[in-house]
């Protein structure tokens, strides 16, 4: 079992968060029509962000052990979100997304049929498919009062 971390914090401007794993940073922030700076992308479009990347390196990881040749692939994600669920609380609409679609390009001699077998090899292996479509348990501590 590996365990990954990240820490959000807020920074000047907006609603602007500096997230950070590792050693590397990104900005989230929200534009201004959701009183935000518009320094970086919105939670949600980071997420779809992070869903897409994860599809292409799992077909870059595991194409030429598989015998695909591949020129080139990207993935293009969209979500499709009502605000009122977040901005309002409307019990009836959910915050979050409530369709995500994506659509896999390839740019490869490989037969489109062997292809199509390896879409769904990459959507089986995918750690961030798995873990929007399976859900996750999350478990919120006690807040820390410093």
């Amino acid at each position: 079992m590996q365990t990954f971390k990240s820490i959000a914090k807020k920074i000047p401007g907006g609603l602007a968060v500096e997230s950070s794993s590792r050693k590397f940073k990104i900005i989230i922030d929200e534009p201004p029509s959701m009183s935000g700076s518009d320094s970086g992308m919105t939670p949600m479009e980071a997420l779809l962000s992070a869903y897409s990347s994860c599809l292409v390196i799992t077909a870059y990881s595991f194409a030429e052990p598989m015998g695909i040749n591949i020129e080139e692939v990207w993935v293009e994600v969209e979500g499709d979100m009502d605000p009122e669920g977040f901005m309002h609380g409307t019990p009836t609409i959910r915050p979050g997304f409530q369709t995500i679609r994506s659509t896999m390009h390839f740019r490869s001699s490989t037969p489109a049929e062997k292809l199509l077998q390896f879409q769904k090899f990459i959507e089986s292996r995918c750690p961030v498919t798995d873990t929007l479509l399976h859900g996750t348990r999350l478990v919120h501590n006690k807040p820390v009062i410093e």
